[in-house]
């Protein structure tokens, strides 16, 4: 039995500029970008990555702030949880800065970043099922120049990131309407979501948006329920909805991302699901509704 330190990263690069960050990734395609390091360093720290090399983002100012673009806020991939939650970031995206509140503890929130939540893609990432119900696109850079992902197509695996590429923006429609964004943890306080649901008002399209995060590997988005209450809803007046109609579109997004189990034979009941499922499906439920009824008034 023999027994061995991890190796850690060969070389660390500190760009000051998106530009040299694009070059020295490019120089060294396995080298791996860090800006917050909360997720990175506890996969390095518990041997499950060993980088060749470290390509620092912390002093590149313009991924540390936003701007408005054509009725759009972009959004630099540096900027971090702690900075996002703020009134005057609150006033502009609500659900994003609620979920940036909601993300960790102080020192998470300090450090973390949008750009590490989207890219390291973990299932209970606050931000991302917001970034879905938004419909965000993500500004990627690298050695070819710059290009635009919708952020659902990255977490779902149906674009990558190619060599010497980052995701540099976010690019989020300003739809200066209402928006919630609410999540339910084994805990009191700041934790690890168990489920959580953004929903998004789009008076302009007379849409209803949702995403429910961290009940699978990506936020889903149950469309028909968005569908249906949009029909609902009196765009034109005070947009107010029966509670009996708030219920039932909680009831149908939790059974849509949460569905029952398929018979074993045709002709069967289905099995039912465990009481842990159903209690998750019931927290869905709860959790949409009641982020739809904020929403609304």
């Amino acid at each position: 039995m023999t027994t061995h330190a991890p190796r850690t990263a060969h070389s660390v690069t500190l760009p000051a500029s998106l530009d040299e960050a694009v070059a020295a990734l490019t120089a060294m395609p396995a080298a791996v970008p860090v800006a917050g390091g909360t997720d990175l360093m506890a996969a390095v720290n518990k041997g499950r990555l060993r980088p060749a090399g470290l390509v620092g983002l912390g002093r590149i100012n313009e991924l540390r702030g936003w701007q408005y673009q054509d009725g759009h806020a972009l959004l630099g991939a540096g900027l971090t949880h702690a900075r996002m939650g703020r009134p005057d970031f609150a006033a502009l995206i609500p659900a994003l800065a609620a979920a940036a509140r909601a993300a960790g503890p102080p020192q998470i929130r300090n450090a973390g970043t949008l750009g590490g939540n989207i890219v390291t893609a973990a299932p209970t990432g606050d931000s991302l099922p917001v970034l879905a119900a938004l419909e965000a696109d993500l500004v990627v850079a690298g050695p070819s120049g710059g290009r635009e992902v919708p952020v659902s197509h990255l977490l779902a695996g149906r674009a990558m990131l190619e060599p010497g590429e980052l995701v540099a923006f976010v690019r989020v429609p300003l739809l200066h309407a209402p928006q919630v964004f609410l999540k339910a943890t084994g805990r009191t306080g700041p934790g690890r979501a168990l489920a959580s649901v953004a929903v998004v008002l789009d008076p302009a399209r007379r849409a209803v948006r949702c995403a429910v995060g961290a009940i699978a590997p990506m936020p889903l988005r149950p469309l028909e329920a968005e569908h249906w209450i949009a029909s609902l809803v009196d765009w034109d007046g005070e947009r107010g909805l029966a509670p009996e109609a708030l219920v039932a579109f909680g009831e149908y997004v939790a059974a849509a991302c949460i569905p029952d189990q398929p018979p074993a034979a045709e002709g069967e009941e289905p099995p039912p699901l465990p009481p842990a499922v159903l209690q998750l499906r019931r927290t869905v439920s709860v959790l949409a509704r009641r982020a739809l009824g904020r929403a609304l008034s």
